[in-house]
Formats: C-alpha cells, structure tokens, sequence
C-alpha cells in the first residue's frame, strides 16, 4: 500500500470518526429538547417557535454532519441482495464499491456542492434569518451544513475509494 495514500485515507477517517462521534451527542440535545418541548405544549399550553425550529435544525445537522460516519461504517441503504450474497468473493464486492463512488457518489457529492453553493452563499450575503415571528436568526449556519456534510461524504467516499482500490489491485486469493 502506498504511505501517502495511506496516510491520507487513515486522516480522511480519522476526522469522520471525530465529526461523527462529536454530531452524535446532537441526538442526546435533540431528545431533551424534544421532551421538553411537548411537555410544556401540552402540560401547560406553551409553545415555542423557536424551539420548533432548532428541533428541526438539530435534526438537518445531525442527518447531514452525520452521513460521512454512517458511509465509513457502511451503515447506509443498500441493495444487498447480490452484495452480500455469497455470489460476490470480497474483490468483486470492492470493484462495486469502486464503481459506485466513482460513478455515483462523488458525482452525486459534487453536484450536490456545486448547486447548493449559491443557496448558501445567498444565505450568507442576506444574513438569512426565520421568516417567522419568534423563529431563530443565523439560518444561514443552518444552511452551510449542506456543505460541510456533503463535504466531508466526499471525503469519505475518497478514502473508501482508496481502501477498495487497494482491494482490486492486491494479491489474487487462490
């Protein structure tokens, strides 16, 4: 294996694991605020729009900030009927995922980056905040997470390229 692309790929890892680990504690403040929020509703007739929405911008951070981490841990949707199946020995299985990052997820994840660029960049220049009486302001940090997640999604999907990569070109199994 290549050291520097080794070294590259032990990085790109490394800071998924480090982001993912650290977006994860969004679920335990997520649910606390969850709790929080139906119980003065409907206990004591008290609503908030503010805290409606950091409900839903805790949730758009954690679904995004976290897609890297779950992609490292191979825990998205797949159709594994063939993948996992004994049809495919693990160099089969690693050409597919050669192919798909190729072919899917990084096209997907620069697409995704480039027409959302200008989305949060208006974001930015307007200072965007809630539309709604009592909403949040900063939307526009809100927003900069479909950057920062489908950002580090290509990261990973890199780094796994490179794992699989060395995959198809290593020793043949007898």
């Amino acid at each position: 294996m290549n050291k520097h692309l080794e070294r590259v790929m032990q990085r790109i890892d490394a800071l998924t694991e480090f982001s993912g680990k650290t977006v994860s504690w969004l679920v335990l403040a997520m649910v606390v605020l969850i709790v929080y929020d139906v119980t003065m509703r409907y206990w004591f007739q008290s609503g908030s729009v503010a805290l409606q929405e950091l409900e839903w911008h805790l949730f758009a951070l954690l679904f995004l900030l976290g897609m890297a981490y779950t992609h490292k841990h191979d825990g998205h949707v797949r159709v594994d009927i063939v993948f996992t199946s004994r049809l495919l020995n693990d160099r089969q299985r690693a050409w597919v995922n050669l192919l798909g990052t190729l072919f899917f997820l990084v096209p997907f994840c620069l697409m995704v980056l480039f027409t959302s660029w200008p989305f949060v960049y208006n974001s930015w220049l307007f200072s965007e905040t809630s539309p709604d009486p009592g909403g949040l302001p900063h939307r526009f940090l809100v927003k900069s997470a479909l950057l920062l997640g489908f950002g580090l999604l290509l990261l990973q999907g890199i780094a796994e390229f490179i794992r699989n990569l060395y995959v198809v070109l290593g020793p043949r199994e007898t």
